[in-house]
């Protein structure tokens, strides 16, 4: 199945998966639906979306404490800048999650990590 479009998913599976699909664009809670929805195409879709904001949340972070120590001057900015579209990109996924619908992030929707 591509990832990539949401045009796959049984409206059943969709249903049954909503909540999953949230928990996906909730930090470490993502693992919940990799871990208990692993034949819900639709929940591994945004599991998927969902895991990929989550490593870009844990290398900013790392990148966070580096320029912290080091001082570099205007680089906390973009940090922070970065941390608030990774916030409005989780956010895109609830609303489509519990709209029940599939569409890539921006930026990100394109990565595939869950097959």
């Amino acid at each position: 199945m591509d990832m990539n479009t949401g045009n796959n998913f049984t409206q059943e599976d969709i249903q049954q998966n909503k909540a999953m699909a949230i928990l996906s664009y909730l930090g470490i809670l993502v693992l919940i639906p990799i871990l208990a929805a692993k034949d819900s195409a639709y929940a591994r879709y945004h599991a998927n979306q969902g895991l990929v904001l989550v490593i870009a949340s844990i290398a900013l972070g790392v990148v966070s404490t580096v320029v912290s120590m080091l001082s570099i001057p205007f680089v906390g900015v973009l940090v922070y800048l970065c941390s608030i579209v990774i916030f409005i990109f989780e956010v895109m996924g609830i609303v489509q999650a519990a709209k029940g619908e599939a569409k890539p992030l921006p930026v990100i929707g394109g990565i595939q990590i869950l097959k």
